[in-house]
Order: C-alpha cells, then sequence, then structure tokens
C-alpha cells in the first residue's frame, strides 16, 4: 500500500424506508436550515412531487439541475447560493443531479441532502462527483473531504422508476465486487479499513446474484418485497461502503476505466453507465485471465439482458476506435492501473478483441 488511505465511510445521516421523504421538513427544522435549492431532473420530478412533504415554512427555490454534472452547470449553483444566500441544497434525482448539487454544495460551502430516484449508482450516498466535459465524454471524478449531510431513500419512489435503470445499477454495483478484488488481492496485510470494504464488497455480488431476479419481478408488479429492499440498499448503501472504507484501494479499476475511455466514443453516450461498466467487468476478467468467473457471471447476465459485448451495445467499433479507447482506458490518472502487473493499451485492446471473438464463437453475444 503506497497511498495513504482516508475513510469516507457514510452520509452524515441515512433513512431508507417507506415515508422517508416526508421526513425532509423534520430534518431541515433540526438543522435551522431555513433557505433551500433544490435541484431537480426532468422526467423524475415530474413523478416524485407527490411524496414530498408540504415545504411552505420554507423558502425554496426549485432548479433544473441543466442535464450533465459539469463544471459550467455547477458553477451556476454556486454563483446561486451565494447570491441568493441558499443554506442547503436539495438533489432530487439520478446520478448525475446528485454529483451536481453535492459539486455545487462543496464548492458554496453549504450542507447536501440528496434524495435519490433511482438505484442506478451509489452516488447518494459516496462523498464524490463524477464530472464530464461538455462534450458527454467522461472528465474526471472529485472525491470532497465533508461527507453529504442527509441521504433519504423512499422505496417506493425507486419501485416506480424504469427497470432498465435499476438494471444498470445492479451491473454498476456487481463490479464493486471485481474491481475491489482485484485491487485488495494484492495486499498482503490487509488493515481493518480493508476488510471492512471487502465485506461490502463482496455482499454486493451474494446479494445480488441471489436477490436481483425476485427485485426486478417487484419492480415489474409494482409491490416491495424485502429482495427489492436488498438490492436497493447494495446498490447505494454497500456500494457506497466499498470506496467509502476501501478509498483507492477499493474504489475502481478496470471496469470503470473501460466505461471511462469509451465516453469518448459518441455513439457510447445511449448506453447507461452501468451498462458500460458491467461490459468492462468482462474486460477486465478477460485482461485477469480469470475466465472461469466471466463464464460463471454468463447467466447472469443473461437474465438481467446486460451486455456481454460490443455488439450487444450495438457498438461496432472499428480497429481505430479500439485503439483510441484503449489508449483512453489507460491514462495515468485511471484507476485500471490499481490492477496487477503493468497494464497497457494493447493489452486492453487485446482484451476487448478477445472478448467480441469470444462472445461471437459462442454465439453468446
Amino acid at each position: 500500500m503506497n497511498q495513504p488511505l482516508i475513510v469516507r465511510g457514510a452520509p452524515q445521516e441515512y433513512e431508507c424506508h417507506e415515508g422517508a421523504w416526508q421526513q425532509l421538513s423534520a430534518h431541515l427544522e433540526r438543522r435551522q436550515l431555513k433557505k433551500v435549492l433544490i435541484l431537480h431532473g426532468k422526467k423524475s420530478w415530474q413523478a416524485v412531487q407527490n411524496f414530498l412533504p408540504n415545504l411552505t415554512d420554507f423558502s425554496v427555490h426549485y432548479e433544473y439541475y441543466g442535464g450533465e454534472c459539469t463544471d459550467a452547470h455547477a458553477q451556476v449553483f454556486v454563483d446561486m447560493i451565494k447570491k441568493e444566500h441558499f443554506e442547503v441544497v436539495v438533489a432530487i434525482g439520478g446520478g448525475k443531479v446528485l454529483d451536481t448539487g453535492k459539486l455545487a454544495s462543496i464548492r458554496a460551502q453549504v450542507p447536501v441532502f440528496c434524495l435519490p430516484t433511482l438505484a442506478a449508482t451509489c452516488a447518494a450516498y459516496a462523498s464524490l462527483s463524477v464530472v464530464y466535459n461538455e462534450d458527454g465524454s467522461m472528465d474526471r471524478y472529485d472525491i470532497f473531504p465533508v461527507s453529504n449531510a442527509l441521504v433519504l431513500i423512499e422505496p417506493r419512489v425507486i419501485l416506480e422508476s424504469p427497470i432498465e435503470l435499476m438494471v444498470a445499477g445492479i451491473g454498476d454495483t456487481l463490479a464493486k465486487w471485481y474491481e475491489g478484488i482485484s485491487i485488495i488481492e494484492q495486499i498482503e496485510e490487509k488493515p481493518i479499513e480493508i476488510t471492512v470494504a471487502e465485506f461490502a464488497a463482496k455482499q454486493c455480488q451474494v446479494v445480488l446474484l441471489r436477490d436481483s431476479q425476485a427485485a426486478l419481478a417487484a419492480m415489474e408488479k409494482n409491490e416491495l418485497n424485502q429482495a427489492f429492499l436488498n438490492v436497493v440498499e447494495t446498490n447505494i448503501l454497500l456500494a457506497g461502503m466499498v470506496g467509502g472504507f476501501g478509498d483507492e484501494y477499493g474504489r475502481t479499476a478496470g471496469a470503470h476505466s473501460i466505461h471511462d475511455a469509451l465516453t469518448i466514443l459518441p455513439q457510447s453516450h445511449q448506453q447507461l453507465h452501468g451498462n458500460k461498466v458491467a461490459y468492462g467487468v468482462l474486460v477486465q476478467l478477460v485482461m485477469e485471465n480469470k475466465w472461469q468467473e466471466l463464464e460463471e457471471l454468463l447467466p447472469f447476465y443473461d437474465e438481467l439482458h446486460l451486455p456481454k459485448s460490443l455488439a450487444a451495445m450495438e457498438m461496432t467499433l472499428t480497429a481505430e476506435e479500439i485503439t483510441a479507447v484503449a489508449k483512453r482506458a489507460v491514462l495515468p490518472d485511471e484507476t485500471i492501473h490499481m490492477m496487477r502487473g503493468t497494464i497497457t493499451a494493447e493489452k486492453v485492446a487485446a482484451a476487448m478483441n478477445n472478448l467480441e471473438e469470444y462472445m461471437a464463437d459462442k454465439k453468446l453475444l
């Protein structure tokens, strides 16, 4: 372990239960926060307003977050917070809404409340934001020294969210184990923090492989069940714990670097984040020569319709595009270098090609 390990274990407060959003006003009152900036999405905002409490006792301003978490969008809200003297940001929506709220709140030095409308990422839990360039390509992620002040998860909001977004969240969260263990297995003497991260990562795998089908069935029937709650909290809480306790040793490795690299291709923007990460898991396993683990995952991918290849994502890449993606994946600051050995663009390109050939030969596309 050559890098210092900083634990950012949890938000300051976290609730997940029916009626959780109704507690928003009580949390504002306890903190004596009166001027509230609410950032929200578009489609989700129309669907979830009825879950919120009456906020007439507060001075509330509502703003659409802008469609992407970029420095420019965040700065608009930083300026707004400072000019209007807002005391708290309440971010309501998917990961990019939450990341924008977190980025703006940190820069403006006010607390942020996260109310996720999806269980597609651990954005509500994690004290970091994934920041994109204006062209839609991924730029970086900023890690913050301050935890999210509050997370409120209303299961019925997520129950009514699009199933394909939950599936993408499962793909993204499943990567926590495969990426985490590729780093952790290199550590000879694991400190307690890493042990906690490893436990959380393993539970991500165990819970998702066990409960995902029942959770998705619950969404189809619009009926809460324990499997659904387990998957929601795995995608948000357990996933957030992996990086929260493991820091750079438990956050991301090859799969997310593959995702980041794919974002340089405009045709990848139609694919959900978690789907690209799920594909990246398979590329990483090929790079590690873990073919048996890859094969063991394929039935689960089939059940959830997670992509097993570029072809499955309707992405036909030229040799030049694969080379460009591979080079982007191995930039010096990419987490793919947390994997064992020396990772080169040639190795990444070979793994991508080998995976495509394997799936085509087996007719598993």
